[in-house]
């Protein structure tokens, strides 16, 4: 009888364990863990523009730039979904995962990389017109001589994403179909509707050859998925893999328009997964020297 009493007990402590939130799972655990993953893709993806990190009083996180200014991560603010698009911080950009697998339809509920911190976006490639316009420079690439925002290697980027992309119509010529004529890439202008800059006001995104079911304004989703469901795979993955996200990607779809957006593609490769018990928060990444040092320095003020 005692040795039933016994097994029942044990195992009616394994089940209360087995609902018991690990320390991982603690939600200020978790939060901690999340901010040093989205600090550690920021500063993978910005080497030269972010030098630190700083931990106020008040628990409030910033950036530190090369260029001594400091942008805040999480401004901590209750905020719903449309206010995480219309007034994104640093820590909402990063919260939704990119999915870096292929999709053949208008993807649901997410926007991931829509929102943008526009703090941290004018301190990268410059705050007023005339100081993003100073930033921008020609780039010849396979497709032509393309203007983009030369800051944080954006134009390296733009440059190895087209030239790949046109190694591509060698072996599949339809998809010249898909980058040509290339619809723009710099213009300084509001997002219609929204008082918000565009990512093309910063220099740091393109749009590739229009086509009318292209936007989620022009057509409903049934014809956007079709869209999706023919554009050519490998094509995104030539951006993706260079750092920039890919409107189609997007519920509210936008499948001409790639931007360069590292951080958000980093997050995806290394850290799409939650955390797991007994791994350290920055498992995955490339276990070299720089992102060492970008550990220790997270590691030291967290």
């Amino acid at each position: 009888m005692k040795w039933k009493i016994f097994i029942i007990s044990n195992i009616l402590l394994f089940n209360i364990l087995a609902i018991i939130p690990s320390a991982k799972e603690n939600g200020k655990d978790l939060y901690r863990d999340n901010c040093k993953r989205d600090l550690l893709v920021l500063m993978m993806a910005y080497p030269d523009k972010i030098k630190d990190i700083e931990i106020s009083k008040d628990g409030y996180i910033y950036l530190l730039l090369n260029n001594d200014e400091k942008i805040i991560y999480d401004d901590k603010k209750e905020k719903n979904k449309y206010e995480k698009i219309s007034n994104a911080d640093i820590q909402d950009t990063l919260e939704v995962i990119y999915p870096l697998d292929s999709i053949s339809a208008v993807v649901e509920g997410i926007d991931p990389g829509r929102g943008r911190a526009y703090g941290f976006l004018n301190s990268i490639y410059g705050g007023t017109q005339s100081k993003i316009e100073k930033n921008l420079s020609y780039f010849s690439t396979s497709c032509g001589n393309i203007m983009f925002n030369k800051n944080a290697k954006a134009g390296e980027a733009l440059k190895k994403s087209l030239d790949e992309a046109k190694k591509l119509t060698e072996k599949d010529n339809k998809i010249n179909n898909y980058i040509f004529p290339i619809s723009g890439t710099y213009n300084y202008r509001v997002i219609k509707d929204t008082g918000r800059l565009s990512a093309h006001a910063y220099g740091i995104a393109i749009d590739l050859n229009r086509n009318d079911s292209d936007y989620w304004k022009w057509v409903d989703k049934s014809k956007g998925s079709k869209r999706i469901e023919g554009y050519p795979k490998e094509l995104v993955k030539v951006f993706e893999n260079n750092g920039f996200v890919w409107g189609g990607k997007w519920e509210h779809f936008d499948i001409l328009h790639f931007e360069y957006r590292p951080e958000i593609i980093l997050k995806s490769k290394f850290f799409s997964d939650k955390l797991e018990n007994g791994k350290e928060w920055y498992d995955g990444v490339p276990n070299n020297e720089e992102n060492k040092r970008i550990i220790d320095i997270i590691n030291s003020k967290m």
